[in-house]
Order: C-alpha cells, then sequence, then structure tokens
C-alpha cells in the first residue's frame, strides 16, 4: 500500500465547508508562512502549485502573512510571477556557503545579498499586488533586548532574560518583545489591530524604502544575526525574527470568514520559537476553525536524505561540505513536487476520512 506523502488536518468549520462545498480556490482568504529556516524549502512544491495555479483561478483579495523564511516565500508568492520567484528563492537559499568561522555581520550581509537577488528590483511588483497583501512580521526588542546595541554580551543576557520569563508564562515574553506588523500599503492590517495576546503591537505600511530591511529583519535570529535598527517607518529600536513571538503564526485567523489555507512543514502549530519544546503550548482554539493544514507525511520525511527536512543543523554538520548539503537540500526541494501532486489531487476529490482533526 502506498502512504500519502502529506498529512491534511482540518479545523472544524473548515471541514464543514469542504463536505458542503468542496474545496474552492475562492474560498482561500489567508496564506500563513511560518518562520523555521530551511525547514521552509520542503514546502517549495507546494507554493509553486498554489501560487502559480490554483489561487489564480480566483483572483480575490487575500492576506499574506509570514515570519522569517515565511516572510521571504509570501514575498515571492506576490511577485507577477510567483512561479519564478519561489523558484528564485528556492536556489537562492540552498546555495548559501559560509567559512567555518562565521560573524553575525558576516551573516547578516550575506542574508541582505540574498534577499536583494531575490527581490531583484522588483520591490513594486509586491508593494503594487492587487490580490495579495503581504504582512511581514517581526520582533522590536525592549527592556534588555533593546537596550543590546548590537553588543553580544548584553544581547545574549537580553534574550536568555526573555526565555526565562517565557519558560514561565507565555505573557511574560511580553516584556521584551512587540510584535511589528509591516504591511501591504493598500491593507492596514485591520483585522491584527484589535489586541488577541499579551503583546502590544505596531503597524508600518510597507514601501520600496523598508521592505528589504523588513524582510531581513524578519529573519534576523539573535545571536546568529545582527539586528536590524533604523527602518524606515518603523518605532527605532532593534528588529529581530518575527518567529520569536510567532514562530508558527497563531494568529486571530477566525476574524476572517474565509479559509485559512496553510502549507506547513509540521502538523501542528507552535505559537512561539521558544515554546518549541513544550507540547503543552501547542496552538488550538478558534484560530484553527477555519483551517486547512497541510504538511509532509512522516512517510515522506523518512524518504528524504538523513530522514529528515533540511534544518539550521545541517549548517554546522556538513560544515564545509557545502556540495553535499546543497545536493541534498535540492533533493528535498525536488521531492516537495510529490506533495503539490497529492494536495491538489485531494483538492479535487477531497476525501474527509483522510484527513484529521486539527
Amino acid at each position: 500500500m502506498l502512504m500519502s506523502p502529506i498529512t491534511i488536518r482540518l479545523g472544524q468549520a473548515a471541514r464543514e465547508r469542504i463536505a458542503r462545498e468542496g474545496v474552492r480556490a475562492a474560498d482561500v482568504a489567508v496564506v500563513p508562512a511560518a518562520a523555521g529556516g530551511p525547514k521552509g524549502l520542503i514546502l517549495n512544491g507546494l507554493d509553486l502549485w498554489l501560487f502559480g495555479s490554483f489561487l489564480q483561478q480566483a483572483p480575490r483579495p487575500r492576506k499574506l502573512v509570514g515570519a522569517s523564511i515565511g516572510a521571504w516565500r509570501m514575498a515571492a508568492s506576490a511577485f507577477d510571477d510567483p512561479v519564478a520567484g519561489h523558484r528564485r528563492l528556492a536556489h537562492l537559499y540552498a546555495h548559501q556557503r559560509y567559512p567555518a568561522k562565521v560573524t553575525p555581520a558576516y551573516i547578516s550581509q550575506n542574508i541582505g545579498q540574498l534577499l536583494d537577488e531575490l527581490l531583484d528590483g522588483r520591490a513594486g511588483e509586491i508593494l503594487g499586488h492587487p490580490h495579495h497583501h503581504l504582512n511581514v512580521l517581526t520582533v522590536r526588542g525592549t527592556g534588555a533586548l533593546g537596550r543590546s546595541n548590537g553588543v553580544r554580551w548584553r544581547e545574549t543576557t537580553g534574550f536568555l532574560l526573555a526565555a526565562a520569563g517565557n519558560a514561565m508564562a507565555r505573557s511574560r515574553l511580553a516584556a521584551s518583545m512587540e510584535r511589528v506588523v509591516f504591511h501591504h500599503p493598500h491593507d492596514d492590517a485591520h483585522w491584527l489591530r484589535q489586541p488577541f495576546d499579551a503583546f502590544a503591537g505596531h503597524f508600518v505600511a510597507l514601501g520600496h524604502a523598508n521592505l528589504r530591511d523588513a524582510l531581513q529583519a524578519s529573519g534576523s535570529i539573535p545571536l546568529v544575526l545582527e539586528a536590524v535598527t533604523g527602518i524606515a517607518g518603523a518605532p527605532p529600536g532593534p528588529h529581530w525574527d518575527g518567529g520569536l513571538i510567532d514562530y508558527h503564526l497563531h494568529l486571530p485567523y477566525q476574524r476572517d470568514p474565509g479559509l485559512v489555507l496553510y502549507p506547513h512543514f509540521s502538523d501542528h502549530l507552535v505559537p512561539g520559537w521558544l515554546d518549541k519544546s513544550m507540547p503543552w503550548r501547542r496552538a488550538r482554539g478558534a484560530a484553527l476553525d477555519n483551517m486547512i493544514l497541510v504538511s509532509p507525511s512522516p512517510d515522506f520525511v523518512a524518504g528524504l536524505p538523513n530522514g529528515k527536512l533540511p534544518d539550521r543543523k545541517d549548517f554546522t554538520v556538513y560544515g564545509q561540505h557545502h556540495d553535499t548539503r546543497i545536493r541534498h537540500w535540492l533533493h528535498a526541494i525536488g521531492e516537495s513536487e510529490r506533495l503539490a501532486e497529492a494536495f491538489a489531487r485531494w483538492c479535487e476529490k477531497p476525501d474527509l476520512n483522510a484527513t484529521l482533526p486539527l
């Protein structure tokens, strides 16, 4: 018996809607994209199908919201040619090379160059897209994390204090971090403005002066990359990886009546990056009610190189064997087309018995 390469989980309202009406592109209102570094590469096939084919059947305003590599994926989705954008992102990300000893400044410079090549002078396409409204999430450091000023020991201290607070309660992380939403210039991200958790929120319209910086900040992991400061239109201070607060984007999706179609590298949602080791903090509740969550199945993952998804540890594990790492990552990207083929078949004839609850 052939095992499916995908796992599909449905919120209750999504299940009932699909039972009545099937899966229609016109119903998809929100596409989230998680932080997670190289893990996002395994979604390339789904991204190509989703934005290159399926959603083009029914143009309509859609919220594309992401953090870190998720923000980069959603930026690629808002190009006039999203297929070329996603192929370019996958190639650029997979072909990163770093020397044995590297500084945060070096990595930040490298990522900046990657984003320049991804944008390729096409920022206007993203900012002017009539239907796909990009939302880029970053974290603004406050307290000790906000006063680090690029000094490593201060940054380490601030981050450890934030982690200690989060270990006691996720709400305590709000003493160290604030959410910043960089939104499409024609969409004010109204659905996120009413408070829905403990974190203060700032809202900044995207433009030519801040798009690249917002994308870089959204993937700037403390102690790995440098914080991004002086972002045009944004509140002052260091801006960090949006996944610190919104790792898998547990956002108030119930505020939109449309479907949330979520290609994800995991079959569950972890609210913040610091919550990864706390299974009791997995996302639940009304926010997941309208969601279709599609992810690689365990059998699919077992067939990848080393029996796992690409991840950030690979940079260390493979070390200077760049060609081997790149070959394995490109193999995983190629295999991701199987995810898209399986999900496209399911969308044509949705079998609810082949799904799991969220």
